[in-house]
């Protein structure tokens, strides 16, 4: 079995201080991906004893970012979808395994006024065709910060944020159709109809105090992986960062 985490720690240098390798050795995942970053090159060594590090550095300062850590070794990495538009943030890391993929994404945030919704749409679009692309050759598992809640039910208010970002009608739409083109939510696979199961909340407003949350950190994984899918489990229990660590066991 293999166990997969996946973590938007918003900034490793600051969730470093608030216990991230305390979780990351408790937790002894086979692959940790990490979100939001927020670091350039040759600002940070990390040292984690049995695992390959991958990282991708936005050509931006302080801003987004991924990296991967793996015990087992993959056969390639690439970072980026191979699209320069889109490919200057740091956002995508595809770790190829033998009998899979994995990408891990951090996907734009549309903006709180939505100034980056069409940007967004063009990235969602250029996104899933690569995952189809990746899926046409071996099964893919893409986790990350998605920056979209799918339903209602993956958010505490939605009716009053129906128009705020990661919640508008064309971000969900564009999720729906991911899963429509042959992927898997697995928490909803597991847990169809569970709500108050949130994994990022606002600092403002005692937000995660009272639970008032978002599910916007996902597993996603082609169909024919259903039947090798063991569990999935958020760990909001674990503090550090806005947003909580996912978990997906997988018998692959």
């Amino acid at each position: 079995m293999t166990k997969m985490v996946s973590w938007n720690v918003n900034g490793i240098r600051a969730c470093l201080k608030k216990g991230f390798l305390d979780y990351f050795n408790e937790v002894d995942a086979d692959i940790f991906c990490i979100q939001e970053s927020k670091i350039q090159e040759g600002i940070l060594e990390l040292e984690l004893e049995g695992y390959n590090q991958y990282w991708n550095y936005a050509d931006r300062k302080g801003y987004s970012g991924t990296a991967v850590f793996t015990k087992i070794k993959p056969l390639s990495v690439t970072n980026g979808i191979g699209i320069d538009e889109h490919d200057h943030e740091g956002r995508v890391i595809t770790v190829e395994f033998l009998d899979n993929y994995l990408v891990n994404v951090y996907t734009p945030n549309s903006g709180r006024d939505l100034e980056r919704l069409q940007y967004r749409m063009k990235w969602e679009e250029d996104f899933l065709e690569y995952l189809r692309k990746l899926d046409l050759k071996k099964p893919v598992i893409v986790c990350g910060d998605l920056n979209v809640a799918h339903t209602e039910i993956d958010l505490k208010n939605p009716k009053s944020n129906r128009r705020s970002a990661g919640f508008t009608d064309e971000e969900r739409g564009k999720f729906a159709n991911v899963l429509d083109k042959g992927f898997i939510d697995t928490y909803r696979y597991f847990y169809p109809d569970k709500k108050d199961a949130y994994t990022w909340w606002s600092y403002m407003f005692k937000s995660r105090e009272r639970n008032a949350g978002w599910r916007i950190d996902y597993f996603c994984v082609s169909k024919r992986l259903s039947d090798k899918l063991v569990g999935a489990q958020i760990h909001n229990e674990v503090l550090g960062s806005d947003h909580c660590p996912v978990v997906l066991e997988v018998n692959c």
